[in-house]
Parts: structure tokens; C-alpha cells; sequence
């Protein structure tokens, strides 16, 4: 499809043998991986005969020649009938067919939590372990998307393109002699992404998918949060897992050009209303790009055939080492790629639900079920920023401002609310606050809920089991394994002022708004305006004497990791936060 916008690509590093999994360019290449055999000394020893066929040439509708590889049980060598066929699961990315999780996962922090021979090598990074699915009766399809390893054309992220070719590919599948026509997408990340724009071309071999966690707008999840530019994240994975011959989309470029949203950008957002086959969602609260995808996924999809479950760890760890989370999605694709009346339905909760509680050697809640999300129980609380930096249920009589530096990484304005008895919150958040500046036309805020001890120190979250690793506490922990992937401080929200403008008929919700981000509304220094932060969602479990604080600052608050994140933005000077009954300015929290 001709993309809406002139796109602008850029060079990035080549396929290279022996990096990243890769192990140069084979197509028709057959070979029957026997019962017990392990690509590493450490890795899982298949449980099964398994026949790989690698580099398999797919050509899309405009020509281009996709490659995958295909894990498929031994019993498929030989088709005599129709039961000998098995349903297809599809992997795809731009990461490459052979870069698998135990590649991926040694140089994170404490091999995030997964233990030795848990994978066989054989999953794609962030997808599904063939050694696992093909001893069930599944093949599996590692593909490379286009532009990907040697896959034809540029690397497109999201959007239109990205939904045709993978529409193509999974109609190519299903047409293989060994398949049954049936077809799932599975995988985590971007590997969950892209479900949501193939599934909206509607392949109709496309029988199910499984999003476990999934960002559905670049513009607004990823890149230009709140109207604020942020290459980070992605900048460290274009540099360490995207391999291409011919190139790769040049965000910055794009951006460059127009920082506004405009047609390129709107193809990247997921339309849901084009999804109606049913959907296994995951999402977590401390995923940095993905939650509010995977959420608003579950409350867009127009079908009852949908499930969300709130993971309380990190992404991969649930992926491949929590043996329920690996059982249940099973399960869940022998239901609608077998037609297995297994229960299901009747069986899975339509919302599990996770609550956080943070601290050294304490574990979360879990498989909390509940019937709907947001929960239809919910107390939404309008809590009043007060002079005296607390939280109160009133808004203050008397006139009075609040400041920071918006320069500063560590000044911030606090507010805090102590909990008097155990207190469950979990749903969305929404602040809105009347803010000022005397030194320039435009403000760029980030408000952030941090939770206190009953000594009113500052707590943390552990994204893996205290179990996995072998610490016992932060203070363990050296700078490199102090990250973004196993630490979690609180829902964040941001905003850059002159981007405040609301379409509310495309609100997912009215605590969190939807912002066009087609115009800037700059504003006169001085004047005081309301700006609507809608923070991620949050899950956490306060107990008796426990606090949560509301930090408003001008600068991102996360633990520090990418090279673009000491960049300060756009501010100078003080920001103003106005509160008084005129200028009521608040957060909405939510109560369960």
C-alpha cells in the first residue's frame, strides 16, 4: 500500500552471520531435529521430534518475497488426512527468525529471572518456544517482516503495511499441506503490536489472537507521549535487534518534519473496531510503552470473546517461565484453532486482575478475578492538590501557588495522602492541573504517583519474583541491573501544555482522554490554563499507615538508561501550579 505520507528511510546494520542468531540465507533447507537434542549446553532438550524448514519465500501482494522459518511436529512429514494437519502459530517482527530469548536474555539484568533450560533456542525473541507448541500440536511460524534479515523491502513498524503483509502471509500458511487451515498470532511486545493491524485486514484464516502486551499508537504510546518526543527505547533496540539489507523507517526524520500527528502517524494507531475474532490480552503496570495498548484493546474490541489478564512481572518472565501463563494460552489456542470444547469460556474470567504492593521480598497479588475493566465497582475520588503539599477530598478556600523548577531533574512539587486503613487502587488515573509559567509559551509536565513506607520513605517495585534472582534486596542491585526492566516506581502520566486539546469522542474513557496532538495552543507567559494528564494505569495495594505521593515536575522520572534520557526538553524556568476553589486543581484516583 503506498504509504498516506511521503516516508523517509535510513540505512541500519546488515544481517551478519553469527550475531544475533543469525545464521546466513538458506531457503529450502529441511532438517529433522531429533527427540532430546539441544541447540546449547543449557538450553531445553526438545521433547519431540521437530522438523524445521528454513528461509520458506512468501510473496505478498505487491511482490515482495517475505522469509520465515517453520517448526512443525515430525508426525506432519507424512499427511495421509485431514487429522494429521495441525494449526499454525505466527511469530513476527523485524528482530529476526533465529535471534531467540536466551540470546536476548543473557545480557539483561539477572537473565530477567528466567532459568537455564527453561528455552530451546528455537523461539523467536518474544515469541512462543516451538519445543513447547509443537509437542502440543502446533507448528510454529517464525517470520521475518518485511525488510527484516532478508525479507524484501524496508522495515515498516506498525500501521497498514505491516496488517497486508501479514495478512498475506498467514493465508500462505494456511494453504501448506501439513496445515488446517487455521491460523493464531502469539508472541509479546512487538510481536503483539503488529496482531492488532493484521487482524484488523481480517485474514480469514486468522482464527484467534493473543496480544500479551501491546502498544496500539506509536505517536501516542511511543514516540510523542503527551506531544514530548522520546527515541529512547526504540533508539536502543534499532541499534541492538533490527538487522536489514535495504532499511528501516526514519522516525526522527518523520517527526523532524511534522511533530504534529498527521496521516503517517494516524495509519500507526490500531483500529479496533475492524477486530472480531477472539483475543487472550495481557498487560502489566510496569511496561513502558505497552499498557495502555493492551487496555484500550480489551475496551475497543467489538466482540465478547475477549480476555485481559494483568501480569504482575516483567513481560518476558511471564512469556516463557511462569508454566501457568505457558499452560493457559494453550489452552486457550486449543480452543479456537482445535475447536476443543475445553471450558474456556466458562472457565476464564474475563479479567484477572494484579495488585502491586511493592518492597524487598514481598510478592504481589495475583489472579484476582473480576468482571470487567475498567472494575464497575470503582469509587473514582477527586483528590485536591492542597498548599501544604497534601491530598484532601476538598478543594482549598484560599488562593496560593505551588512551584518547581522545571529545569531541575530532582526538584519536583509533592503532594501526599496517607492511607488509614488497607486500601486497594487499581484503573485509571487522571490529574488536572492549572499551571503557569512566566519564562516561556509552552510547558512540558510529568506527574508520577510514587508510594511512601509508613516512615514516608520512597518505595520500589520488583517486576520478577524476589524468588528468580539471587538478591535479596535493592540495595544489591549494581547501576546496570537498576533498570526500567525489573524496577518499577508508579504510573506516570505527561503532557506538553500546548497539546491539551481533547477530541472526547474518541476518548477511550473520560479519565483518560484522547489528544488529537494536530495543533499547538501556545500560551501567553503568565496565564494560567488547565492541563488534562491522563497517567497509566495502576494497580497497587496500600496498607494502614502507607502513602501515595503525587510528584509534578518538568522533567521524566525513570530510572535512567538510554542515552537520550538526560535531555531536558523545552523548559525554562519555574511552572506555577494554581490551587484554590477557582483553580481547583486535582487528581482522580481510583478506589476499589
Amino acid at each position: 500500500m503506498p504509504p498516506p505520507v511521503q516516508t523517509y528511510y535510513k540505512p541500519i546494520k546488515h544481517p551478519k552471520v553469527g550475531e544475533n542468531g543469525y545464521a546466513g540465507f538458506h531457503p529450502g533447507k529441511v532438517e529433522r531435529l531429533p527427540k532430546g537434542w539441544q541447540m546449547y549446553e543449557n538450553s531445553r532438550p526438545l521433547p519431540c521430534d521437530i522438523i524445521v524448514e528454513h528461509d520458506v519465500g512468501i510473496k505478498v501482494r505487491d511482490g515482495c518475497v517475505l522469509y520465515c522459518d517453520i517448526y512443525r511436529p515430525a508426525s506432519t512429514d507424512n499427511v495421509q488426512t485431514e487429522q494429521d494437519r495441525v494449526p499454525a502459530i505466527m511469530a513476527w517482527s523485524p528482530y529476526g527468525k533465529k535471534y531467540n530469548g536466551i540470546l536476548s536474555m543473557k545480557p539483561m539484568p539477572f537473565g530477567l529471572g528466567v532459568p537455564k533450560g527453561t528455552l530451546s533456542g528455537l523461539e523467536k525473541f518474544e515469541g512462543p518456544d516451538p519445543a513447547e507448541y509443537c509437542s502440543r500440536g502446533f507448528a510454529v511460524v517464525n517470520a521475518d517482516s518485511r525488510g527484516a534479515g532478508d525479507s524484501d523491502g524496508y522495515i515498516c513498524i506498525m500501521g497498514t503495511q505491516e496488517g497486508e503483509d501479514g495478512h498475506d502471509v498467514i493465508e500462505a500458511i494456511a494453504k501448506k499441506e501439513w496445515c488446517n487451515g487455521n491460523v493464531a498470532l502469539a508472541g509479546n511486545s512487538h510481536l503483539a503490536i503488529c496482531q492488532w493491524f493484521i487482524a484488523a485486514e481480517a485474514p480469514p484464516s486468522l482464527k484467534c489472537i493473543a496480544p500479551w502486551e501491546a502498544c496500539s499508537d506509536l505517536f501516542r504510546e511511543q514516540f510523542v507521549r503527551g506531544g514530548i518526543w522520546d527515541y529512547g527505547l526504540f533508539g536502543f533496540i534499532e541499534e541492538h535487534t533490527h538487522r536489514s539489507r535495504n532499511g528501516l523507517e526514519n522516525f526522527p526524520e518523520m517527526h523532524r518534519r511534522n511533530p504534529l500527528s498527521n496521516p503517517y502517524w494516524e495509519d500507526k494507531r490500531a483500529d479496533f473496531s475492524k477486530i472480531r475474532i477472539p483475543a487472550y490480552i495481557t498487560s502489566s503496570y510496569s511496561a513502558l510503552v505497552h499498557t495502555v495498548g493492551s487496555v484500550r484493546g480489551f475496551m475497543e474490541l467489538p466482540t465478547d470473546q475477549k480476555w485481559l489478564r494483568w501480569d504482575a512481572y516483567q513481560e518476558w518472565y511471564d512469556l516463557w517461565a511462569v508454566r501457568e501463563s505457558i499452560d493457559d494460552l494453550a489452552k486457550f489456542f486449543d480452543r479456537y484453532l482445535k475447536n476443543i470444547d475445553n471450558g474456556w469460556e466458562r472457565d476464564t474470567p474475563k479479567v484477572r486482575l494484579s495488585l502491586l504492593k511493592y518492597g524487598e521480598g514481598v510478592e504481589p497479588i495475583q489472579d484476582i478475578a473480576v468482571p470487567d475493566y475498567p472494575l464497575p465497582d470503582t469509587q473514582y475520588r477527586k483528590m485536591f492538590l492542597q498548599s501544604n503539599g497534601t491530598l484532601s477530598t476538598s478543594a482549598p478556600k484560599a488562593s496560593s501557588v505551588v512551584s518547581y523548577d522545571s529545569e531541575s531533574p530532582s526538584d519536583f512539587a509533592g503532594f501526599t495522602y496517607t492511607f488509614e486503613k488497607d486500601q486497594a487502587l487499581a484503573g485509571l488515573v487522571r490529574a488536572n492541573l492549572y499551571l503557569s509559567c512566566d519564562d516561556m509559551d509552552d510547558m512540558e509536565i510529568y506527574v508520577i504517583i510514587r508510594k511512601l513506607d509508613k516512615s514516608g520513605k520512597e518505595m520500589l517495585n520488583f517486576n520478577l519474583p524476589w524468588s528468580s534472582v539471587p538478591i535479596k534486596s535493592f540495595k544489591e542491585m549494581s547501576p546496570r541491573e537498576m533498570s526500567n526492566l525489573v524496577v518499577y516506581l508508579g504510573p506516570v502520566g505527561m503532557l506538553k501544555a500546548s497539546h491539551r486539546k481533547i477530541d472526547e469522542s474518541r476518548s477511550m474513557h473520560e479519565l483518560y482522554p484522547f489528544h488529537p496532538h494536530d495543533e499547538e495552543e501556545k500560551i501567553e507567559p503568565g496565564t494560567i490554563v488547565e492541563v488534562p494528564i491522563s497517567l497509566w494505569p495502576m494497580g497497587i495495594q496500600f496498607e494502614e499507615g502507607e502513602s501515595l505521593r503525587v510528584q509534578v515536575s518538568g522533567q521524566k522520572v525513570r530510572l535512567q538508561e538510554f542515552a537520550s534520557d538526560g535531555e531536558k526538553g523545552i523548559n525554562r524556568g519555574k511552572h506555577n501550579i494554581h490551587v484554590s476553589s477557582e483553580y481547583p486543581s486535582h487528581i482522580i484516583l481510583p478506589f476499589l
